[in-house]
């Protein structure tokens, strides 16, 4: 029923249009006809029939062209200035802050309508960017705020001098846990910020990946060790073209937090092969797993798969964000297959021939 309507409203106005270019060339043809007969007996001349029908033919076409032009630009003059004024409010507005602003013109010029649509977009963009940024600044606060209290807490509590020494050592430990957070928060913002801003050294070179990742690994050795891990690495002999440093942050991360997540007595296996024109690396673990609703999330910035775990093993939601953004500066990919209770895979390639 709806496309019948919409049919006949197409006819109609298809029609509408008709009619009224019938009209205009037949008043237009009229006004040059009796405007022709004046003048030919006000100049006493009877020209040939033919002559003055084309006369009036071609009177008839300059007369109706010279009406629509007036009209045209009667109407599209005022529409061309709403269109400016309304676009240099929009943009003025943008730059004030005012993202929310949107153009609707209805029909125009399909030049006009690009120009909106591109100042909706950008309008759409800075609206979500603005967004992004609040949230941002909003756990920046929170993640800066938790640690403050417990520090200011704790230090408040040590001037009571009627605490005994295991307590006030436990205080300390508490203050120096907080600040070593609050460090590598403000430490992992700068990295961000840095790689953010596309000015962060960038120096590639070509070395042994396995070599890096055996050193790391055995550097790990002590926490592994504390929670009675059975941790197994296979690595190939690869050479890779890469940001040794940049790197080193991505493999710390991932098996820091492979230990932090996976129980006492739990095991994890760190596997480095070659696939075509690839270095594929994986870390597997039995961990407390991922939801598989949140696996597409946890390479955003601050977010945490379990805000109540992660607040005991510490950690600001910032390191896979890192890891994500140092991967992608070398061309490469990171995923992760995991479910909860099943523990977690997570799989970097990185291209071997560049």
């Amino acid at each position: 029923m709806r496309d019948k309507l919409k049919l006949a409203l197409k006819v109609v106005t298809r029609l509408g249009q008709i009619s009224l270019m019938l009209l205009f060339i037949t008043s237009s043809w009229t006004a040059v006809y009796y405007f022709s007969y004046w003048l030919y007996n006000k100049i006493d001349w009877t020209p040939h029939h033919y002559v003055a029908q084309l006369l009036n033919l071609l009177g008839g076409l300059f007369l109706m062209g010279l009406v629509i032009q007036l009209i045209g630009f009667l109407f599209f003059h005022k529409r061309h200035k709403e269109f400016t004024n309304s676009m240099k409010d929009a943009l003025r507005r943008i730059a004030q802050g005012d993202f929310k602003v949107r153009l609707n013109f209805g029909r125009m010029d399909p030049r006009y309508m690009e120009i909106l649509d591109e100042i909706n977009l950008m309008a759409d963009g800075l609206e979500k960017l603005e967004e992004l940024r609040q949230e941002f600044i909003s756990d920046v606060s929170h993640e800066i705020q938790t640690p403050l209290t417990s520090i200011s807490g704790f230090a408040r509590a040590l001037q009571n001098e009627s605490i005994d020494s295991d307590t006030r050592f436990k205080y300390l430990r508490i203050i120096e846990g907080e600040s070593s957070r609050l460090s590598k928060l403000s430490e992992n913002l700068l990295r961000l910020a840095s790689l953010d801003s596309e000015k962060h050294p960038f120096e590639p070179k070509r070395y042994r990946l396995d070599r890096q990742l055996g050193t790391l690994i055995l550097s790990c050795e002590p926490q592994w060790t504390a929670k009675s891990i059975d941790l197994n690495a296979d690595l190939d002999d690869i050479y890779v073209e890469a940001d040794e440093d940049l790197l080193s942050q991505v493999w710390i991360n991932l098996i820091s937090n492979s230990i932090k997540f996976t129980p006492e007595g739990g095991q994890i296996d760190i596997t480095l092969a070659q696939t075509e024109g690839h270095a594929e690396f994986r870390i597997k673990d039995t961990g407390i797993g991922i939801a598989a609703d949140q696996q597409a999330l946890i390479f955003e910035r601050f977010f945490k798969a379990d805000k109540a775990r992660s607040r005991k093993v510490g950690g600001s939601g910032l390191g896979l964000s890192l890891v994500k953004k140092i991967v992608e500066m070398h061309h490469g990919t990171i995923k992760v297959e995991s479910e909860l209770g099943q523990g977690s895979v997570f799989i970097v390639t990185l291209p071997t021939d560049l």
